[in-house]
């Protein structure tokens, strides 16, 4: 059974915080993996999402493998997978666990939200 999704071509992947509740119930527990997120440009989103669910039916983790930026071989535990359909493809969603020594978020101390607390930045 196959249980890695391997990037082939492109820059590696972008990887956000998880802002939502539930990816963060998934890794409660001893580790202290950071949850992240990253989305990708496919031609066979529902294919790669059935390989996932096929994988945890039969209590195997899928890995996600990718290059960083300096070219080398990384490789991150998916805990979900998500496929929207796009005009130009489809669009894979995946939570990962990253290890928190190879990861460095970058916050640009925007309100996303636009709610004014009142106090300046």
């Amino acid at each position: 059974m196959d249980t890695k999704i391997t990037i082939i071509e492109g820059p590696p992947p972008v990887f956000e915080p998880v802002r939502d509740g539930w990816p963060n119930s998934l890794s409660e527990g001893p580790n202290s993996l950071i949850n992240a997120v990253t989305k990708l440009r496919t031609f066979n989103g529902s294919q790669l999402v059935e390989r996932c669910y096929r994988a945890w039916r039969n209590q195997m983790p899928m890995h996600l493998l990718y290059r960083n930026e300096m070219g080398l071989e990384q490789e991150a535990p998916i805990q979900a997978a998500r496929t929207v359909e796009s005009d130009d493809g489809d669009i894979l969603y995946l939570w990962v666990y990253l290890d928190p020594d190879m990861v460095e978020f970058e916050f640009d101390g925007s309100d996303e939200e636009g709610n004014d607390d009142g106090y300046e930045r």
